[in-house]
């Protein structure tokens, strides 16, 4: 049996869709377990490029389970426009199973998120608006609606004049905007209920019967582990833990199940949303980097903003390893950097004078400074080479150097967006 998971070491947009569709052929699950429709994971197949919000990457194989754990945000209507559209692109019917723990984004979560966000103006904490923060402050008041409750419409009624009772007094007076009526939101979740219950189900025994029986189980992270509430760059994280140590809770199985952690990293820096970047570039330099990044630039899969691009930051990806526990690490976008003479790597970072290798909280990080080391670049597209002895010399001294930065031994490696870019490395 293995149960392995797959998870952001950085900012989130690190790859981890294309590193779970790989590695879902030979598994019998794949598991969202956090998170919602805040974040996209790209795939590019044979049928096409596709953006999951909120299925698991595992759907475009028909042996596969996908799950949908009990700490997952559930956005219906998300899920039901994807059903749709793998449908309508020829994709086979995926095998997929919601857990009836799970606990449902409200119309009041993305309205309250939006209003909040419009609000703090130039404050704002850059939210992609898909109300996670609202729904996960519910979830933690215990007035969250979950979808068990979508097929009893009393008590469904009920939990959701609760939950709108001060929303919609914040609505009228703190925001001037207006208030959400629970029996329209009652009828259109009844109504949703209908349409997702064939796949509604104790995914928690589905999972432990699959554990049982040493089926293969891939955990898929949402995010990274700088965006985590308790661990990362706080207050500019999201709202549930994007850490391995949190996908037995969000999925439903023992801790001590998982045993190979996978954290994904880019070969250079990227993110979406606000907060300290300390290798971030400006201006022309980034924008090239932006505009080659990925298989169309670095744009967000969720908001289609410009991601914040800089080069690789061993501190970071260092402190994100170590918060993940990561047995490897997956690299991915190595093919970007192809067309660089010389490639920055942040080795310290200077503070007050004085060189620092940790990660420090938030309002250090914001004064600090990278500190580089220049590597040889390989000046090549490799994005052809199947066999990470193929690679060019100064690729292979730079994936090394990486490893030898970050503590964790890189086993894979992407050169393009195919599933069949993906290098092993011996």
């Amino acid at each position: 049996m293995a149960v392995l998971a797959v998870v952001g070491a950085n900012w989130g947009d690190e790859g981890k869709g294309k590193i779970t569709d790989y590695l879902a052929h030979n598994a019998n699950v794949v598991v969202r377990f956090q998170g919602g429709s805040n974040a996209g994971h790209t795939i590019l197949n044979s049928w096409g490029k596709f953006v999951l919000h909120a299925l698991p990457s595992g759907v475009f194989y028909p042996h596969i389970l996908n799950v949908i754990g009990p700490g997952v945000a559930l956005n219906i209507n998300n899920l039901i426009q994807e059903l749709q559209t793998l449908q309508d692109r020829g994709v086979p019917t995926p095998q997929l199973f919601v857990s009836e723990r799970a606990q449902v984004v409200l119309p009041s979560h993305v309205a309250l998120d939006h209003y909040e966000e419009d609000r703090l103006a130039a404050n704002q904490f850059g939210s992609t608006r898909s109300g996670i923060a609202p729904f996960y402050a519910d979830k933690a008041f215990k007035i969250g609606i979950q979808v068990a409750d979508l097929f009893h419409k009393g008590l469904l009624r009920d939990r959701i004049e609760r939950n709108l009772a001060l929303k919609n007094i914040l609505f009228t007076y703190g925001y001037g905007k207006p208030t959400i009526d629970p029996v329209t939101v009652t009828e259109t979740l009844w109504q949703q209920g209908t349409q997702i219950s064939g796949y509604v189900a104790d995914t928690t025994a589905i999972l432990r019967n699959q554990w049982q029986d040493d089926g293969t189980i891939v955990l898929e992270g949402q995010l990274g582990a700088l965006r985590d509430p308790d661990h990362g760059i706080y207050p500019f994280t999201t709202s549930s833990s994007p850490l391995a140590g949190f996908a037995a809770v969000g999925a439903g199985i023992p801790p001590y199940a998982i045993t190979r952690i996978i954290a994904v990293t880019k070969a250079y820096s990227s993110c979406v949303g606000a907060g300290p970047l300390v290798t971030e570039l400006n201006g022309s330099e980034a924008e090239t980097l932006r505009s080659r990044g990925g298989d169309a630039g670095e744009y967000g899969a969720t908001t289609g903003r410009p991601r914040r691009v800089g080069w690789f930051d061993a501190v970071a990806t260092r402190y994100g390893c170590a918060l993940q526990g990561a047995t490897e690490v997956a690299l991915t976008n190595l093919d970007v950097l192809g067309y660089l003479a010389e490639i920055p790597i942040a080795v310290g970072y200077r503070l007050d004078g004085h060189v620092t290798h940790e990660f420090p909280i938030t309002s250090r990080l914001m004064e600090a400074q990278p500190i580089y080391e220049m590597m040889p670049g390989w000046q090549s597209d490799i994005r052809s080479i199947r066999t990470y002895r193929q690679l060019p010399s100064a690729a292979r001294r730079y994936i090394d150097r990486i490893e030898e930065l970050i503590g964790t031994a890189v086993n894979l490696i992407s050169v393009g967006p195919e599933r069949d870019q993906i290098l092993v490395k011996e």
